[in-house]
């Protein structure tokens, strides 16, 4: 019951006190992003960490001045890869094949299956499903942090584009997708601290067919 205990715990952190997280704290949030399950294993979305404050009071406009950004202990930006090309796939077939101490043609029928699937779509298209792929490691993110009793607000609310620009994505082949602030709830100035956490009942979020 202790996981449903943190989720009944956290919520979407509207004011930061600024405290700073323990990296090692940090660090197991990110690592169970990286451990999330991904489509094929391709793992096609990166993580910036960011906790320069000269660099967070610029991100702030572009997230429409939401004070999470600027009073948080560190800001993650997920980027998922801005297309699915050839070159992305083989390489990540190459490597895992060489950690596992497997012959390259291991993989060789699974791999030319993906090429001929992924080449084919538009990069538009790519880079959605790369942005989904990204949201499961957020939620793996989210779940996380509410384990280390961190907070952490989840966040769509910001121009990607201008983002995109400001962290140079384009040159490393990526978009932004989410933000996600995480540091510790200022409990005498947020207004939704104390709020009873509201969701739909199980009877109608849930229809069994037997």
């Amino acid at each position: 019951m202790s996981l449903l205990n943190d989720l009944n715990w956290r919520y979407a952190t509207k004011k930061m006190n600024g405290e700073i997280v323990p990296q090692e704290k940090v660090d197991y949030i990110v690592e169970a992003a990286r451990l999330a399950p991904t489509s094929s294993g391709l793992q096609p979305f990166e993580i910036l960490v960011i906790t320069n404050k000269a660099l967070l009071s610029k991100i702030s406009p572009i997230a429409h001045g939401q004070s999470q950004i600027t009073d948080a202990s560190h800001v993650l930006v997920f980027a998922a890869w801005d297309n699915y090309t050839e070159e992305r796939i083989n390489e990540s077939f190459a490597r895992n094949n060489e950690e596992r101490g497997l012959p390259a043609s291991t993989t060789d029928d699974y791999r030319n299956m993906l090429l001929k699937i992924y080449l084919a779509k538009s990069a538009e298209e790519n880079f959605t499903h790369a942005a989904k792929q990204a949201y499961i490691g957020f939620a793996t993110a989210l779940i996380a942090a509410a384990e280390q009793k961190v907070d952490a607000t989840p966040m769509e609310g910001f121009n990607p584009t201008a983002l995109d620009e400001l962290l140079n994505l384009k040159a490393k082949g990526l978009r932004s997708v989410l933000l996600l602030p995480i540091g510790y709830r200022d409990a005498q100035n947020d207004w939704l601290v104390n709020m009873k956490k509201i969701r739909v009942s199980k009877e109608r979020f849930v229809t069994e067919l037997k």
